[in-house]
């Protein structure tokens, strides 16, 4: 899964890159280029027609919340940092250093790139270390380098704790599906039913945390950093640690 989600996280530093180099276009070149062009490719194969699909639907699998539960706190946990640092970090370098709009529009690119890179070895990692080893190693180098932007003296200082905390913190989503795959395909081995269908609707109901963590985390940061963005990112700093007991739940 770290492998798999380092794909996503590729179209995220496209999708930076792409802005940057568009920065000056016009709205309508924008469109056409970056909005277009991508969901023409995207809706081809099904216009030719992509054979049936066997939806997965609500076959009333019985959700292990109680040990899913932890794994889903900790996706919640990731998802507050990685949308406060995508979200809120380039209004940071804005309002509390004063940046440039070179600067600015920058921020999260090295974030990006770090978790590209800790995803794309956190499939080794984490067979070599542990999931849990991984997971509990991922809550002090995020808080760490959350703490280097909260108390940054000078904009490319914070960029780099930007940088350590999505290098840290990048596998802990990815692991969280695996651990919560696995919960699942016990729970079904142990009621003798199918196992994939089961797996994916209880896989599809554990994705809800990743938008609880998303709007938690764009509404918090700004919330409380209202006066000073330095606040904002300290409640994450401190939240993030929480990863360090609840890693057990990743064996």
């Amino acid at each position: 899964m770290p492998t798999f989600h380092a794909a996503w996280t590729c179209g995220g530093v496209a999708a930076t890159v792409l802005a940057l180099l568009t920065k000056n276009w016009s709205f309508e070149a924008v469109a056409v280029a970056g909005v277009l062009v991508p969901l023409a490719l995207v809706a081809a194969p099904y216009v030719r027609g992509a054979g049936p699909v066997t939806p997965i639907g609500d076959d009333g699998s019985k959700v292990p919340w109680r040990r899913i539960l932890p794994v889903g706190i900790a996706m919640v946990l990731f998802y507050m940092v990685d949308t406060a640092a995508t979200t809120w970090g380039p209004s940071y370098l804005h309002h509390v250093f004063g940046s440039g709009a070179a600067l600015v529009a920058v921020a999260t690119l090295p974030y990006l790139v770090a978790s590209l890179v800790g995803r794309a070895s956190g499939d080794r990692l984490a067979e070599h270390f542990g999931a849990a080893n991984l997971v509990r190693s991922a809550a002090f180098v995020g808080a760490a380098g959350l703490g280097v932007v909260v108390f940054a003296p000078h904009p490319l200082i914070a960029v780099l704790g930007f940088t350590v905390a999505g290098l840290g913190l990048s596998a802990v989503a990815p692991l969280a599906f695996s651990a919560a795959a696995k919960i699942a395909r016990e729970q079904t081995l142990s009621e003798h039913e199918a196992v994939r269908a089961k797996v994916d609707a209880i896989i599809a109901r554990f994705n809800q945390f990743n938008y609880l963590g998303g709007i938690l985390g764009a509404v918090m940061t700004g919330a409380v950093g209202n006066d000073s963005l330095r606040y904002g990112f300290a409640i994450p700093m401190v939240l993030v640690l929480f990863l360090a007991p609840l890693a057990r739940s990743f064996r």
